[in-house]
C-alpha cells in the first residue's frame, strides 16, 4: 500500500458496536410474547392462527410481534395458498434457545431470585380530564 492509500474497509463492527448489536438481538427475545412465538416456531412453521392457539396470545398481538421478528430477520414467512406460514429464519435460533434451556437447568434459581431483571412495571393509567 502506498502512502496515499485509503484505510482498509472494516468487515466487523467495532467491539462496542458489536456489543450493542448483540444487546439488540437479545432484546428481540426479551419480550415474553415474542419469546413465546419463537418457542412455538421451534417445533416448525405455523400460521398466525396456529400461533394464537399455541401461545394463548391474541391475533393482533401475534401479528404485531411477528412483524417485529420478521423485520429483525429472526423469522421468515412463506405463502402457501391462502395462508402464510412463519418459521425461524436460521436453525441457530433454535440452537441458541436450546443452550438457554441447558443453562437455565443450572442457574434458574439465581435468575428467578434476581431482582434486577424483574418485569417492568405497568405505567399508571392516565385519567381523562
Amino acid at each position: 500500500m502506498g502512502r496515499g492509500s485509503a484505510a482498509p474497509v472494516q468487515t466487523r463492527p467495532q467491539t462496542t458496536d458489536l456489543t450493542d448489536l448483540k444487546a439488540k438481538l437479545f432484546r428481540g427475545f426479551a419480550d415474553p410474547s415474542r419469546l413465546a412465538i419463537v418457542e412455538a416456531l421451534r417445533r416448525g412453521p405455523l400460521t398466525v392462527s396456529e400461533l394464537v392457539r399455541a401461545t394463548g396470545l391474541t391475533q393482533p398481538n401475534v401479528s404485531n410481534h411477528l412483524r417485529c421478528l420478521w423485520e429483525c430477520g429472526l423469522v421468515v414467512r412463506e405463502s402457501q395458498g391462502r395462508f402464510v406460514r412463519y418459521r425461524l429464519s436460521d436453525r441457530r435460533v433454535d440452537s441458541l434457545l436450546r443452550l438457554a434451556d441447558q443453562l437455565l437447568t443450572e442457574v434458574a434459581q439465581g435468575v428467578y431470585a434476581c431482582t434486577r431483571y424483574s418485569k417492568p412495571k405497568e405505567p399508571p393509567l392516565r385519567r381523562v380530564p
